[in-house]
């Protein structure tokens, strides 16, 4: 079994540099370009999918269906849930990273943006960002969060991971997550079972599939971003980059 792990491609935000969080934010043509190549990679190494499940915002929705479009995947089988969603920013929503370190120092904002259990300043429940006033969320029927740590979105991700990770291993094939920097750093955390401190060096690329491969008994076998590791470097040193001061 393969279990492909997808940040969406970039979003507008992304290229602006700004915390995006819950805020639905659409791909740039970047990231267009990016969810497509996406896609010739799965096809180029022979791997077909089986599933596909992501969040319920828009960046990675889109991506998604770019995706299922390009491999012959049915649109209409596309799964969605809210526990996939990036991690809520809080008060850092919308605000420029590079900015913020100008304002806080690069270390806070790494704090903010890398910690395990540290969450950003948390959103006033009658801030206009706050997700309850986004009538995607309304139905969710959870304490809609105001801002998140890494922790925190473990925590709410994991009822979601239990019963998904259960049925895939149950299921034939190879199953694909289309998702976000943080969401996808809680999975890799618990499938790598890396410590606090280990998860802060790990940074995701927008577009570029990473497959874990398991055995008979899903043990990992192995894991490699399906891109050429100079091109991955230079992927991974722009998201380590964005939260310092230009």
């Amino acid at each position: 079994m393969q279990l492909i792990l997808l940040r969406h491609g970039e979003s507008q935000w992304n290229l602006e540099n700004r915390f995006t969080g819950w805020k639905d934010v659409s791909l740039s043509k970047t990231g267009v370009y990016e969810a497509s190549t996406a896609a010739e990679k799965l096809i180029e190494n022979n791997i077909e999918v089986s599933t596909i499940q992501t969040s319920l915002l828009k960046r990675a929705i889109d991506t998604a269906k770019i995706v299922a479009d390009l491999i012959e995947f049915p649109i209409k089988n596309i799964k969605y849930d809210w526990r996939l969603n990036e991690r809520n920013y809080g008060a850092l929503q919308g605000l420029n990273k590079s900015e913020t370190a100008s304002k806080f120092g690069e270390e806070q904002v790494k704090i903010w943006r890398r910690s395990f259990d540290i969450a950003p300043p948390l959103l006033d429940k009658d801030d206009k960002r706050h997700p309850r006033f986004n009538p995607k969320f309304k139905d969710i029927g959870f304490n809609l969060p105001r801002g998140e740590s890494l922790k925190d979105v473990i925590l709410r991700l994991n009822p979601f991971w239990k019963k998904y990770f259960k049925a895939i291993k149950q299921a034939k094939g190879n199953h694909l997550i289309v998702a976000h920097s943080n969401s996808l750093r809680a999975i890799i955390k618990i499938l790598d079972n890396l410590s606090k401190d280990e998860i802060i060096s790990v940074n995701i690329p927008t577009g570029v599939p990473l497959v874990y491969n398991f055995d008979n008994n899903f043990n990992i076998i192995s894991k490699q971003y399906l891109i050429d590791e100079s091109d991955l470097q230079k992927k991974l040193e722009l998201v380590k980059n964005q939260g310092k001061v230009k």
